[in-house]
């Protein structure tokens, strides 16, 4: 049973320790203007089922920046400016070269869209790979933590509970201490009687 205890807290505490390592890490790239990201990953909300069923409609998903652009080849999950400057997320299904230039172009599409994007990525515009990684359904509540209402909910709400806990907290401990008071109108028992 003593195991059992130790285990759970372990765990609890283990949890915890990643729980605000991983929101710190988001927090902080936030704060500072950048990309949500974690240890070198950016974390992409996925809000269209194009990519469906590899990557689920509200997924977050993790994608690695830098790196030479041009080293893809067909398979690869990249993700993209496009050219109204929305990122996409989509399969390179053939890698072409320009005539002129000779650049690398790549021509993708979604697993679960019927045909091609119609304009091909110029590796330029490409910011990172997928890397196989995604958490369904935390893309919903990221995206909802972004607008006003999701602010109050997730901070002003959370912060009234704390403060309602510690009051609670607080007033059973005071009246802990009222019950062990000693009553003076009680006689005590007389320690040397046998």
């Amino acid at each position: 049973m003593r195991i059992r205890k130790w285990l759970g807290n372990a765990l609890t505490f283990l949890m915890a320790v990643a729980f605000f390592t991983v929101a710190g890490s988001v927090v902080l790239s936030k704060a500072s203007g950048g990309e949500p990201n974690f240890y070198g990953y950016q974390l992409k909300t996925v809000l269209s089922g194009s990519m469906e069923p590899s990557i689920p409609t509200g997924s977050v998903a993790a994608i690695k920046p830098g790196g030479d652009m041009t080293r893809f080849t067909v398979g690869d999950v990249i993700t993209f400016r496009s050219n109204d400057d929305k990122l996409i997320t989509h399969r390179i299904v053939e890698v072409t070269h320009d005539e002129q230039s000779g650049q690398v172009l790549y021509r993708t599409k979604g697993d679960n869209n019927g045909a091609a994007d119609s304009d091909p990525v110029n590796p330029a515009n490409v910011t990172g790979v997928y890397t196989g990684f995604n958490v369904p359904y935390i893309g919903y509540v990221l995206s909802f933590a972004g607008t006003k209402t999701g602010n109050v909910a997730l901070l002003i709400i959370p912060g009234l509970l704390l403060f309602l806990y510690a009051l609670v907290s607080l007033w059973k401990a005071i009246a802990g201490l009222e019950d062990k008071k000693p009553d003076p109108n009680k006689t005590q028992p007389d320690a040397k009687a046998s």
